[in-house]
């Protein structure tokens, strides 16, 4: 059983690191689709602004909390040992426990320097991993035929955890579309890939804690994210602040 809460209207997960990996660990070899995603505000509201993409968001298996604001509101509705399931930990995590298990590890995402990078610095982090796919997508939908190369090939190479990292919404909305498509577990995990292939830096732990990673990352890329954090910090804190915004929900099952 896994409780949640709506905020905003889109269902976030109490989850955390060792819940998320029990069930991806249950779901290797399933031989079906599973979809996890690590939110955090901005998916958030994003699911507010476009009901078709909180109806993307509504169908994983388990949508944790990546950003401390949720974490909060989650604590708000009585969950008071709730922690971030920040989307790089949660990577590392989950590729540690791959290394450990015999998981097939495929990545998506990203450039191809990012992700020769990417590969060589988890597999000297975790000896033992099989890094057994890795595709950088172009910048433009998928033809038809393109499609179906990638499922064909994630089949090929008997991918267990297919990580994504796409950025909000796209990387959800690609793995809602392989649902079915792709026997594994897919994992939308943002910029991890970009953080581990030591393009990005990562904030340090108290100010993560704090819950001001976002002015962190503003200052070391302003020109890019100035306009998304002036927009997506005031208006979540206002939009926030109504009892009715945060509810608690009934435990639920997951598959």
């Amino acid at each position: 059983m896994v409780n949640s809460a709506t905020i905003l209207g889109c269902r976030i997960d109490a989850t955390s690191f060792d819940q998320v990996g029990e069930h991806v660990a249950k779901w290797v070899g399933d031989g079906k689709s599973h979809y996890v995603s690590l939110t955090s505000v901005h998916g958030v509201l994003e699911a507010c602004d476009k009901p078709t993409f909180r109806e993307t968001l509504q169908k994983a298996d388990l949508v944790a909390p990546d950003g401390m604001p949720l974490v909060w509101c989650l604590r708000r509705v009585g969950f008071k040992e709730q922690k971030r399931c920040y989307g790089p930990n949660m990577m590392l995590y989950l590729l540690e426990q791959g290394a450990k298990r015999g998981w097939k590890i495929g990545f998506y995402g990203a450039k191809d320097t990012t992700l020769d990078a990417l590969k060589e610095r988890m597999a000297d982090r975790f000896p033992g991993l099989n890094i057994v796919y890795s595709y950088s997508p172009p910048f433009r939908a998928l033809s038809a035929e393109e499609t179906t190369k990638v499922r064909t090939d994630i089949a090929e190479a008997g991918v267990d955890v297919l990580f994504v990292g796409l950025g909000c919404p796209k990387q959800d909305i690609w793995i809602d579309e392989q649902m079915g498509h792709i026997a594994c577990t897919m994992l939308a995990v943002g910029a991890a890939f970009d953080f581990h292939a030591g393009n990005l830096k990562t904030a340090p732990r108290f100010v993560q804690n704090a819950g001001f990673e976002w002015l962190f990352r503003l200052v070391m890329e302003p020109k890019r994210l100035w306009k998304r954090y002036a927009s997506i910090v005031p208006r979540f804190l206002i939009m926030a602040i109504p009892p009715k915004a945060v509810q608690r929900m009934e435990p639920r099952i997951v598959p």
